[in-house]
């Protein structure tokens, strides 16, 4: 089974941006500690403040799906909401090659 990348893009609400990246630190704590997460890094967008994005890299489908599917992601999710504006954009990719991979 291939590699699953999960690139989310999130839009904050104006000001909102420390606020989110506080509320962002337990879940990637949480992630740190799944076996099948390769990555699971948060960027700040250094062109447009109230953006941030997530790059996930998994090991294969399942571990994406034990991930998202689990009650600690769909807590720490909901706990974001008050930071956000308006649904996220997610791609859902296959790494084909490059450094680091």
């Amino acid at each position: 089974m291939s590699q699953v990348t999960v690139l989310a893009k999130v839009k904050v609400k104006e000001g909102q941006r420390e606020a989110l990246t506080d509320a962002v630190r337990p879940g990637i704590e949480t992630a740190k500690g799944e076996v099948g997460t390769q990555f699971y890094v948060f960027h700040h967008d250094l062109v447009e403040p109230n953006t941030v994005w997530f790059y996930e890299l998994y090991v294969d489908q399942d571990a994406a799906n034990l991930h998202m599917g689990s009650d600690a992601f769909k807590s720490w999710s909901k706990s974001l909401a008050p930071f956000v504006d308006g649904a996220p954009e997610i791609s859902f990719l296959t790494p084909i090659g490059g450094k680091g991979l």
